[in-house]
């Protein structure tokens, strides 16, 4: 006997680019185990040019709406009515204005929309009036959002503060963790590693991140003999190689690009550093642990101090902390320093959960209409 189909048998989800953002590393991630799971994926992107192109999983459904820097949100709905999916997908927060116009243009016939919370809500990098208008947006969201995803218990409640949505709507569903990549001997798999002891950094050269920071903190340590790599590419690489130039740094400060697989890299490091203005659950930090060298992280986020848990594994300092993050730096490259015991990371089960939620905001949907039906028709 055949079995029914699952629920959401059909998923639509959006990534912009493929350029290496973490938030589409991990869509691309459970994309791939869906699709095993036997489920249909359809992935609309802007743009599929970028590193991740070339971790499309097989078997998923790519359509290109839109450029490089938008997609396109009439399309997005246009194709929606026309594929017909059982769920639709947001993997972050600056994807879910697209989900919001899907729902005001298709109304009762859009599908439940799903979306997950992939940056802090409490953004430092605002001026008063956008923080205003941002909490405002973020108030919108339950009249288009069916169900919500947290990456952490604290970003779910600072998820339910924010946005208004009852607690009961958002499940806390870490992300998976990253696999040994399987690229082989393609180009930017694994770095060069530096012989000597180094400090790493992990992310997109993008404003967020601050990576300026993390340079003008390098050129005041003491210790010589080590370095710095920075893996990831972005739009600010240009005044990235300005300020380590700036700061006489060229021969310590290694920027090679976007990585395959960051982790060998992670695993040899001195230390790691994340010292953005704001961050979601920063998987970084919790990879880094995975491995046993310790970080340094700026308080991006309510997730920060879920990961970094003690003193033993890293250092959380204020991001305008200057000194701070310095003397952080200087305690954990300490030579003979001892490393931190391996933290084994949470989300093995993220792809089977979701798949859960999504068949739970499915079933539900139908129920909703089988009520209003019930209730319109003459008594």
């Amino acid at each position: 006997m055949l079995s029914p189909p699952a629920p959401a048998a059909h998923i639509l989800a959006f990534a912009q680019t493929l350029d290496g953002g973490g938030v589409e590393k991990t869509l691309l991630r459970l994309a791939g185990a869906w699709t095993q799971q036997g489920r249909r994926v359809t992935l609309v992107v802007g743009d599929v040019a970028g590193p991740l192109a070339r971790d499309i999983p097989a078997g998923v459904e790519v359509r290109m709406v839109g450029t490089k820097t938008m997609i396109g949100m009439s399309a997005i709905a246009a194709l929606t009515q026309e594929i017909d999916p059982d769920v639709l997908f947001c993997p972050g927060n600056h994807y879910t204005a697209l989900a919001a116009w899907t729902r005001l243009r298709l109304g009762t016939h859009c599908p439940p929309i799903v979306a997950k919370v992939s940056n802090a809500l409490v953004r430092r990098d605002h001026n008063a009036p956008v923080a205003a208008a941002y909490r405002t947006w973020l108030k919108w969201h339950p009249s288009f959002v069916d169900r919500l995803v947290a990456m952490s218990p604290a970003m779910a409640d600072e998820a339910s503060v924010m946005m208004r949505i009852a607690r009961d709507r958002i499940s806390v569903i870490p992300n998976p963790p990253p696999h040994a990549a399987t690229h082989g001997a393609i180009p930017g798999a694994v770095p060069a590693i530096p012989s000597g002891r180094f400090l790493l950094g992990v992310g997109r050269l993008a404003p967020q991140k601050r990576w300026d920071r993390l340079i003008d903190a390098f050129a005041h340590i003491d210790q010589r003999d080590v370095s710095l790599m920075i893996l990831g590419e972005g739009s600010e690489r240009a005044t990235i190689e300005a300020r380590v130039a700036a700061h006489g740094l060229d021969r310590r400060v290694i920027l090679p690009g976007h990585v395959a697989d960051p982790t060998p890299t992670i695993a040899r490091a001195t230390a790691l550093a994340l010292v953005s203005d704001f961050e979601g659950v920063p998987g970084v930090l919790r990879e880094s642990l995975a491995v046993g060298t310790p970080v340094v992280a700026t308080d991006s986020s309510v997730a920060v101090r879920e990961i970094v848990t003690s003193a033993a594994v890293g250092s959380v300092v204020q991001p305008g902390d200057a000194a701070g993050l310095v003397a952080a730096l200087e305690h954990w490259l300490e030579p003979g320093r001892s490393r931190p015991n391996p933290v084994p990371q949470p989300g093995e089960n993220a792809a089977a959960a979701y798949l859960d939620l999504f068949d739970q905001a499915v079933l539900e949907r139908r129920f909703e209409r089988r009520i209003e039906q019930g209730l319109s028709r003459p008594a």
